[in-house]
């Protein structure tokens, strides 16, 4: 089964559990501007922006996610956010291939989208890395064990969850 049909079964689900939440007024306006939407631009993403305007409306709701899957990024993911020491690039060399390694080998498990140095356009000298992480606990492990963290090249790093509203279609 491919990833959008995945979605879309996932999606179906979350329809089934945000509408059993919402109040009656709320219902109608799901059916009416999902039905209009779908007509008027026959994709399912309409589906999703419905859905996060009524979770937004309705408390009790706001746990339902719904995403339609249009490439490899997932509804959520994590970014794991490093700052470096500022001689980074004269500190790095010892530790970069296993830094390197460490990534490589999380993106082959899929748990690990992409990585790399943050900075200014035209940066000499990144300031810090930025990854993005399919789950929480994947992007802490990488932490965790980074001969980057280890040795000190990373002075702080932090997770942050990232709700992906908006991507590019395949």
């Amino acid at each position: 089964m491919n990833n959008e049909l995945k979605a879309q079964g996932s999606s179906e689900k979350a329809i089934s559990s945000l509408t059993k939440t919402l109040p009656p007024n709320l219902l109608v306006y799901f059916h009416s501007i999902e039905s209009i939407g779908t007509k008027m631009f026959g994709h399912s993403i309409v589906r999703s922006s419905v859905l996060s305007f009524l979770a937004h409306k309705n408390p009790s709701a706001a746990s339902v996610r719904s995403f339609t899957r249009t490439s490899n990024l997932a509804a959520t993911n994590y970014l794991l956010k490093y700052e470096y020491i500022p001689d980074v690039l004269e500190k790095r060399g010892p530790y970069r291939e296993a830094h390197i390694a460490l990534a490589k080998k999380m993106i082959e498990e899929n748990k690990c989208l992409s990585g790399g140095p943050t900075g200014k356009k035209d940066m000499e000298v990144p300031h810090g890395a930025l990854f993005v992480f399919t789950d929480y606990d994947a992007a802490k492990q990488y932490a965790e064990n980074d001969p980057y963290v280890a040795n000190g090249i990373v002075t702080s790093w932090d997770i942050e969850e990232w709700n992906v509203v908006v991507q590019k279609e395949d």
